[in-house]
């Protein structure tokens, strides 16, 4: 069964029209680091299949050589199309991104990878956003007090039976762990909910963090972190499982950011509609809600915001053309500045594309289909070709490195553009430029297939009819 799964991946992978990676480094129970690496493919008919491409694992360091190295070892024994590569997606650490050393900058370096484009994930991302509530008081207590139960094992049965006995919802204390995301969320919710129980079996004890579990502005801030939190985790869930696209993620951040405003509003006018547990507390506390010292949880509040801002700015930049690809037909586009933005990410003539977004806008055939799904599988490469191929001017005398930038820069974006299948030749003749060690060695690198050209034959090359 494995085999034959393995063997619909290999299938999928060349049938493909182009794919993009997402590797994640995390280490194991017994200490061995582990390369994930998924993969998502987009096939000629608009669909897309996102599966687990393999788990590599890694028993000595991690740096961004050695992790280049694991995954380069993988692409060549797999002999993986790296030519149908458009990007690659990692967390921000610095054996990923780091400039000069990272995975990144060694897969740009090698000939094998062609033109890609590198995204930090939108999760992770969002995961470090939720580091900045300065609540690490209301943690370091709420973890001891936890930890006071949950890590002796007589403590624990006892408490579980105290439960029991008192025929609660929930039979045990929850853990927190920082690389479980979500784990905070669901810890803080769970202890509250026990928290009068917790307080009840706890009476007496010497525990020094007891005494806070009757502080009244602790409690309201262990209320504020349980509401922000879940918030947090209902935006984490949002952005999680498959066929997410860029746009859904997009969409679903731009919606929370709205939300985090909204919330500052409401904070600052003393409405507690959205923060049921600080609600819940007050009215324990017996303490009218004009009473909330909200500025406190306001200043919160706009420093996540203010993080969300600052780090989803490589998304922000998409999200013109995002919008573009969900409906090109609205009048409201400003063709100039999107055509060089699209040119600008995906290395394309903004010329050429200002006519052809111009002629897609005014095409009655697909506007008449637009809201029927799908609409772009219906385009025709003969007449949205963003050109028949790039044609660059050469300013000076060209040689062997300058014929090969070119075609690095040039040859595989424009058999995108045009969307050419996986079984496209590259014709060239004879010139010494081309059949140099060092251009032969290059194309062999990159897998294209090239059209053999006999010796002293009749030059029927069609470009030259240019």
């Amino acid at each position: 069964m494995a085999e034959d799964l393995t063997q619909q991946l290999r299938k999928d992978i060349e049938d493909c029209e182009c794919f993009s990676l997402q590797l994640d480094e995390s280490t194991d129970v017994s200490d061995t680091a582990q390369l994930c690496v998924f993969i998502r493919m987009v096939f000629t008919d608009m669909t897309a299949k996102e599966e687990l491409l393999t788990i590599l694992p890694m028993k000595e360091h991690t740096r961004g050589e050695d992790i280049f190295r694991t995954f380069k070892n993988f692409v060549d024994k797999t002999k993986l199309p790296m030519s149908k590569l458009s990007s690659i997606t990692t967390d921000g650490a610095p054996a990923m991104v780091g400039r000069c050393n990272g995975f990144i900058a060694k897969c740009r370096e090698d000939d094998t990878f062609p033109d890609f484009l590198n995204y930090h994930c939108i999760i992770h991302q969002h995961a470090l956003c939720a580091k900045m509530l300065n609540m690490k008081e209301v943690m370091d207590v709420s973890l001891k007090v936890a930890c006071s139960i949950r890590a002796r094992p007589l403590q624990r049965r006892l408490f579980r039976a105290y439960l029991e006995d008192a025929d609660c919802v929930h039979t045990d204390l929850l853990l927190h762990t920082d690389v479980r995301w979500l784990s905070r969320g669901n810890f803080l919710e769970r202890f509250r909910v026990l928290l009068p129980e917790i307080k009840a079996f706890l009476h007496g004890t010497k525990l020094a963090e007891y005494a806070r579990l009757d502080d009244e502005e602790w409690l309201l801030d262990l209320a504020f972190l349980t509401d922000i939190t879940h918030m947090l985790n209902e935006l984490n869930l949002e952005l999680q499982g498959k066929d997410r696209t860029v746009v859904d993620m997009i969409s679903s951040v731009n919606a929370f950011k709205r939300r985090l405003h909204l919330l500052c509003s409401k904070l600052q006018r003393k409405d507690l509609a959205n923060f049921k547990n600080i609600a819940s507390e007050l009215e324990k506390q017996g303490k009218d809600s004009a009473l909330l010292d909200s500025a406190r949880y306001t200043e919160q509040v706009n420093n996540i915001t203010s993080d969300f801002e600052k780090r989803f700015r490589d998304f922000a930049l998409l999200e013109p053309i995002a919008t573009f690809m969900c409906y090109p037909f609205s009048e409201d586009h400003d063709i100039d500045s999107l055509a060089q933005n699209i040119g600008a990410v995906f290395h394309l003539n903004p010329s050429a594309l200002e006519d052809e977004m111009l002629s897609l806008q005014a095409d009655i055939q697909l506007k008449a289909r637009a809201h029927a799904g799908q609409f772009w599988n219906l385009f025709r490469a003969e007449k949205y070709p963003n050109g028949p191929g790039r044609l660059i001017r050469v300013k000076e005398r060209m040689n062997g490195a300058m014929y090969r930038e070119i075609l690095s820069d040039n040859l595989l974006p424009s058999a995108r553009a045009l969307k050419m299948k996986r079984g496209w030749v590259f014709q060239h003749d004879n010139d010494p430029k081309h059949t140099a060690r060092a251009t032969k060695e290059w194309l062999r690198k990159k897998h294209f297939k090239v059209l053999e050209w006999p010796s002293q034959s009749p030059d029927l090359n069609p470009i030259e009819n240019l």
